[in-house]
């Protein structure tokens, strides 16, 4: 199991409520389940993180080429508009 680049931080316990077959089967595969679960939790941030990014790449992809669209064609709208 890598170490974590949050290593040095301060740790404290918490509570969660887990599937207790689950939490004894993983309890007998791992002699540390602690770390085990904590690095699967940074896995998640850093992956989430990641398509988060991607998600907001995309928005401002598409936003970027509506505005285009809309310089070069003008509004929709406007020749339903009565303004």
């Amino acid at each position: 199991m890598k170490s974590s680049p949050d290593a040095a931080v301060r740790k404290r316990p918490v509570n969660l409520t887990l599937n207790e077959n689950l939490v004894s089967r993983a309890k007998s595969m791992t002699d540390n389940l602690s770390g085990l679960v904590e690095s699967l939790l940074s896995e998640f941030i850093v992956r989430e993180s990641r398509e988060r990014l991607l998600r907001t790449g995309e928005v401002e992809t598409t936003i970027a080429a509506w505005n285009d669209f809309s310089a070069k064609s003008g509004s929709i709208a406007d020749e339903y508009s009565s303004l």
